[in-house]
């Protein structure tokens, strides 16, 4: 089974670097704590070597009678001395003991040897080191309170943790704000990237920051600004065409009645009237991708009451509940016309239309339901797509021109708000709206 791992680049540093630097700090106190115990040792030997060194001097200058009045009073805490041989049972100690560096280097010119004297009850080995004086007489030196091989006392655990969760806390704070100063230039950048999805006039990015970041953020402005030229030329072109096209269909449409065969020119004043519809969609479609007008408070309940009114006035049933409560800051003539769109559409392939209203925190919900067919579910987010219709409706007298549900979802991003739709389980499609109740960024 693999171990879950981060998906965010700022965990995945902050994880790397605290793993790795635990490792490191762990490794180090290690190291330390054994180098303190090797030099503790060392001096602690060098220290006894020292003094082994000078007790033996000062019995150099001694008669043999007056070392035996005095052998007992030259010993020291540590040491227990004796002018006897060694036993012949002791086992020396082996060969590389740090005592044996520290005596050698203590008293080069004298022959030293250590042993260990085992005895009943004693929790370890006591070491006996053996020194020949001047005159040849052996000088014995019992260590009682020096261990075989001594060691350092660990620290307290509880102080150990305490330290190292301080050091652990402390190398974890700059590892956050490093970390964060490290990956907030690609924060900001996703930011845009996402902002420049909804909105391609959105602010370009900063460039400031580590140069790496900057060499990314110039080509992601020059993208923007290509992108902003492409959306503006393509609508400039749409536009131009679409009004273009007027003139020679109001020519067409006045040689039509030149035509004597009522037939005839009741079928080309039809095409007329569809190439008509088709070119007045396509100035709206363009509008609907470049339209400057500024956002102003719309009180969102009285707009869906006269949007209401007006559909009554036009002989449709649509019902209204709910309550916004708090205006709406967008562009008033976008709202409502992306809302009418949702309307007529309804009305149109489901006959009633209900359409509800609710504040849902930051965001106003608007649900316009109906009670058509609906549409099968791979169908449900192309028909937001220019000049897209549905196989049921090819013909423009009942499927449109395909280009209204485009504009709504246009105007509404313009407003920073979606749309979608959905089947209702009760028949039916359901158009759910969303805009902010407060602005995110001009429009």
């Amino acid at each position: 089974m693999r171990m879950p791992w981060p998906r965010s680049l700022f965990s995945r540093l902050m994880l790397i670097w605290l793993v790795g630097i635990a490792i490191v700090l762990a490794v180090s106190f290690a190291l330390f704590v054994g180098e303190r115990e090797r030099v503790g040792r060392a001096a602690l030997f060098e220290g006894v070597a020292q003094e082994i060194a000078a007790t033996a001097d000062v019995l150099d200058r001694l008669t043999p009678a007056e070392r035996e009045r005095w052998i007992d009073e030259l010993g020291r805490r540590r040491l227990r001395l004796s002018l006897r041989p060694i036993p012949e049972h002791l086992r020396p100690v082996p060969d590389g003991h740090p005592l044996g560096s520290a005596l050698r280097a203590a008293m080069p010119e004298r022959e030293t040897r250590i042993h260990l004297h085992h005895r009943s009850g004693a929790p370890h080995a006591a070491l006996i080191v053996t020194v020949a004086l001047a005159d040849g007489q052996p000088l014995q030196i019992r260590l009682p309170g020096i261990p075989p091989t001594p060691s350092i006392r660990p620290p307290e655990p509880g102080r150990l943790l305490a330290a190292l969760a301080a050091l652990i806390g402390g190398v974890g704070l700059l590892t956050w704000v490093a970390v964060r100063l490290a990956t907030r230039p690609l924060s900001r950048m996703a930011d845009a990237a996402r902002a420049l999805g909804e909105d391609p006039d959105s602010p370009p990015l900063p460039t400031r920051g580590p140069i790496e970041v900057v060499r990314a953020a110039d080509p992601f402005n020059q993208m923007q600004r290509r992108i902003r030229e492409h959306v503006g030329e393509r609508t400039r072109i749409l536009a131009a065409i679409s009004h273009d096209l007027q003139t020679p269909i109001t020519r067409l449409r006045l040689r039509a009645e030149l035509v004597d065969d009522d037939a005839l020119r009741g079928r080309i004043q039809a095409d007329l009237d569809s190439m008509q519809a088709l070119v007045k969609e396509g100035l709206a479609y363009a509008r609907s991708l470049d339209d400057a007008t500024p956002a102003q408070p719309i009180d969102l309940d009285r707009l869906l009451e006269a949007l209401r009114d007006d559909a009554e006035d036009m002989g449709w049933q649509v019902s209204l509940s709910g309550h916004a409560g708090a205006p709406l800051h967008a562009q008033p003539g976008a709202v409502r016309r992306a809302l009418w769109n949702l309307i007529e559409n309804g009305v149109k392939f489901g006959n009633a239309v209900e359409v509800t209203v609710t504040p849902e925190g930051e965001t106003f919900s608007i649900r316009i339901r109906d009670h058509g067919s609906g549409l099968p579910q791979d169908e449900l987010e192309k028909v937001f797509e220019p000049f897209y219709r549905v196989e049921t409706s090819r013909n423009r007298e009942t499927g449109g021109t395909g280009l209204g549900l485009a504009i709504t979802r246009n105007l509404l991003r313009r407003q920073h708000g979606e749309v979608g739709l959905q089947n209702h389980p009760e028949g039916g499609l359901v158009a759910t709206v969303r805009l902010p109740r407060t602005p995110t960024g001009s429009v």
